[in-house]
Formats: C-alpha cells, structure tokens, sequence
C-alpha cells in the first residue's frame, strides 16, 4: 500500500494489492437486474439456470465490472488527492462466469500514471478472480482521473 498519490508514479508496472475476498450472492444479482432491467435467465431463475450451461445462475458481466470501486477504494486510499473522477475504460473481458456464491478479489496494479493539466491520470489493471477458479471472471482496465489537494 501506499501512503501518498505522489508514491503512484514508482508502481507504475508494479502491484498495488490484492483486495479482500468479496461474496456474489443471488440477492446481490438480483439487485443488479432490478436496477437495470436485466432479467436474463442466466442470472435470475435459479430453476431454468440449474439445466443451463452453468449448472446455475451467473452474475451479469457488468455486475462484477461495477464492483470494480468496491476493489478499488481501499487501494486508492491514500492522501493527497481531494477528489477521483471515472475517467472511463481502455478495455474490460469477461473471460469466466461468476456462479452464484461465489467469491471474488481484484489483483490490482498499475499501468500508466500521467500528470496533465486537469490532474493524475492513472490507468490500473484489474484482475478480478474467483476464489478456487483458474481463469479471472474480468479483466479491466479502468482509467481514473486524481485531482490533488489544494
């Protein structure tokens, strides 16, 4: 971990941690589909997805995407920024379903750390990965612009 944003630029290439294990549960998945009107079988009716491809439900891609600040919060907390903006994404793959009740981390390093004139522009790579599961459910590379204090 780091105590400072001006200690970012030496990880560049480097590991900044790996994040606690966090549970995909059904309500979880169902949540995710209320709010936004997801509702695909795969990831909401456990008794049609139980003969499915996956033996049962999966979370949505973009659920385990939009668990990304979940990761990357404490990660990112250290001083000498006063606020982070999603700045957006290089690239984002789904390489392995989440099955229900699964667990997943995110392996988080750094990619690119730029100063520009509205701010730190740093490019992480995130690798999220299933506990017990070889293949990562995601691998992202979100872009996030630091603003500094004062």
């Amino acid at each position: 971990m780091i105590a400072h944003v001006d200690e970012l630029a030496d990880k560049v290439g480097h590991e900044l941690g790996v994040t606690d294990w966090v549970l995909v549960d059904q309500q979880r998945i169902d949540l995710f589909a209320e709010a936004t009107g997801d509702h695909q079988w795969i990831h909401v009716d456990r008794e049609r997805a139980a003969d499915g491809p996956f033996g049962t439900t999966i979370a949505h891609g973009y659920l385990t995407l939009s668990m990304l600040p979940i990761f990357l919060e404490p990660i990112f907390a250290f001083e000498g920024i006063a606020m982070q903006l999603n700045y957006g994404l290089e690239s984002v793959r789904f390489p392995h379903p989440v099955p229900v009740d699964s667990r997943i981390r995110a392996r988080i390093s750094v990619e690119a750390f730029d100063e520009t004139d509205r701010g730190i522009r740093v490019v992480v790579i995130c690798l999220v990965e299933i506990e017990g599961v070889d293949k990562p459910a995601c691998v992202a590379r979100p872009v996030a612009l630091l603003i500094r204090e004062g």
